[in-house]
């Protein structure tokens, strides 16, 4: 089978192409584009392949403008951080929607999709609980503010004075743009569901920051970067390789 990229990240796409190795050995890649401009020129003047597994935002707009003009001949695996493109996704010939950083199970999931059903179908790719659920994720109210315990006083913090959380020896703690720290009863991974995924972002498992807390990013081993922020914290805060090119994007948006 051959299957084309379109992703504009350098490391996202080798973590693809990596994954898609692993799991199908005989897969042949057939080119791997990064933008809408080289994607056009690419449909031009070649045949299209068995699959796509294409990102929604490229360098210089989305891929369904590639779609637009050169109808999908054969499924597509829509990846992106941004859910705000599901729907438009299942406009085009779509057999999966995954949300970055794409894991390796789901990724799985989709392939065995692609094998399962024809090439071409006039069938919707996804069920309409899936569409509802997607458009409920669009119109999500986050959380505008946390409770805290103050001695025998409860407190309530507002999300926009929130530089950023972090955990610490099973505890959950805010700390507050004028510096003041306090302890919550949610987990991490509760608040990160609870939170604008355009404000606040989950750099690692320890913590969760505000992007106007990002003071500083710095280049690390392995394609890392590491930050400061403000209020400082006495602690490295590395991002991962994986998530670094989702963590440049989200700060450049």
């Amino acid at each position: 089978m051959k299957v084309l990229i379109i992703e504009d990240e350098r490391l996202a796409s080798e973590r693809l192409i990596e994954l898609l190795k692993e799991l199908k050995p005989k897969l042949e890649i057939v080119g791997t584009i990064r933008s809408v401009e080289a994607g056009l020129l690419w449909f031009e003047n070649n045949q299209p392949p068995n699959f796509i597994v294409s990102d929604i935002q490229l360098l210089d707009g989305t891929s369904f403008e590639i779609f637009e003009q050169h109808k999908p001949k054969c499924k597509v695996i829509f990846t992106t951080a941004y859910n705000q493109y599901a729907i438009k996704a299942f406009e085009v010939n779509s057999v999966d929607y995954l949300l970055k950083p794409i894991q390796r199970e789901k990724l799985a999931a989709a392939l065995e999709k692609i094998e399962e059903q024809p090439a071409i179908s006039t069938s919707p790719a996804f069920d309409l609980s899936q569409i509802k659920a997607l458009i409920n994720e669009q119109n999500k109210e986050y959380k505008s503010r946390f409770l805290t315990k103050i001695g025998q006083r409860i407190r309530a913090i507002p999300t926009e004075k929130i530089a950023y959380f972090y955990t610490h020896d099973k505890l959950t703690y805010i700390v507050t743009f004028e510096k003041q720290k306090y302890i919550i009863d949610n987990t991490l991974e509760e608040v990160d569901q609870m939170l604008n995924p355009k404000q606040f972002f989950r750099v690692n498992r320890k913590f969760l920051v505000h992007f106007d807390a990002v003071s500083d990013i710095h280049p690390y081993f392995k394609g890392r970067v590491k930050l400061s922020l403000s209020p400082e914290i006495d602690e490295d805060i590395v991002v991962s390789s994986e998530k670094t090119p989702l963590f440049k994007h989200w700060l450049d948006n």
